[in-house]
């Protein structure tokens, strides 16, 4: 006798035409929501990454619907079919892999195209890789930029993570098991060697986070081609105090557009200065 729980009660309120972007497990096969189980059951297509992966969730759940594959190599074949669909007024369910669509994902394109020719492009927001590892790293959380996938070549990446180093906010990175310890290594010649964590097969059995400076994990033999799905966060880099040059500089520019009260408090915050100190210095160039 199977030990699976009988499927949720599903609504059968009718789905409005549209797009419909499901998130879906990253693992977890419990992670779906209901929401998106109701608009797998009442789509008239669902396109998929990849069909057998979907095909799988649909099982589970005891759905059967037409699949169809989308991703960066059927796109350009699939994606007019499913806009004309969308014109009809079908409605069409669009799933990646594994978490959001459209987040490292070639989803971007047929949704934006949808947008475009006016059509209704709904979220049915859930599972997320990144906010799952962000959740769990123990970096700072008030604010984060996702990067998506490095370059593979050294060269292009330290090229790339050069452009986040003055980001003053947790970066998220997807990265593979084989360029792992040289990613990490990078990161931490570009961008110092900052706290930071590595999440693999987040929501599975084996489900592990890491945590250690940059120079710790990129030495670290555990992480020597790991197997699995892997999310890299480095925290965010320290500030540089600001010099009196870099705060009178500033201060001049912020009044060419401002009273010297509103320039005060804009230099004070992005400079991370005392604002009365500031003000005093604006009225006074002001008077000069």
């Amino acid at each position: 006798m199977s030990s699976r729980p009988p499927p949720p009660a599903l609504s059968q309120a009718p789905l409005d035409p549209g797009l419909y972007l499901v998130a879906t497990p990253i693992g977890n096969l419990r992670d779906i929501t209901l929401r998106a189980l109701d608009v797998l059951n009442g789509c008239d297509l669902v396109l998929a990454e990849d069909t057998r992966v979907t095909a799988k969730l649909l099982t589970a759940y005891g759905l059967s619907k037409r699949l169809e594959r989308y991703d960066e190599h059927a796109a350009a074949r699939a994606g007019p079919r499913a806009l004309a669909a969308l014109a009809e007024g079908q409605r069409i369910a669009l799933c990646s892999d594994a978490g959001t669509p459209l987040v490292s994902d070639p989803g971007y394109r047929l949704a934006t195209e949808a947008i475009v020719a006016g059509h209704p492009v709904i979220p049915i927001p859930g599972a997320s890789a990144p906010l799952a590892a962000l959740t769990l790293a123990g970096l700072p959380t008030d604010r984060f930029l996702f990067a998506g996938f490095p370059p593979p070549k050294s060269a292009a990446r330290k090229t790339f993570l050069a452009e986040f180093a003055p980001v003053r906010a947790t970066l998220i990175f997807f990265e593979g098991g084989s360029r792992l310890a040289a990613s990490l290594a990078d990161m931490a010649d570009v961008l110092g060697d900052r706290p930071a964590a590595v999440c693999r097969e987040l929501t599975k059995l084996h489900e592990t986070c890491v945590r250690g400076r940059l120079s710790e994990l990129a030495a670290n033999p555990a992480l020597d081609d790991p197997k699995g799905e892997i999310v890299v966060l480095v925290g965010p880099g320290e500030a540089e105090v600001a010099t009196e040059a870099d705060a009178e500089a500033a201060l001049r520019e912020a009044l060419t557009r401002l009273p010297p009260g509103e320039a005060a408090s804009e230099v004070a915050k992005a400079l991370g200065v005392n604002r009365r100190d500031l003000y005093r210095r604006a009225l006074a160039m002001k008077d000069a």
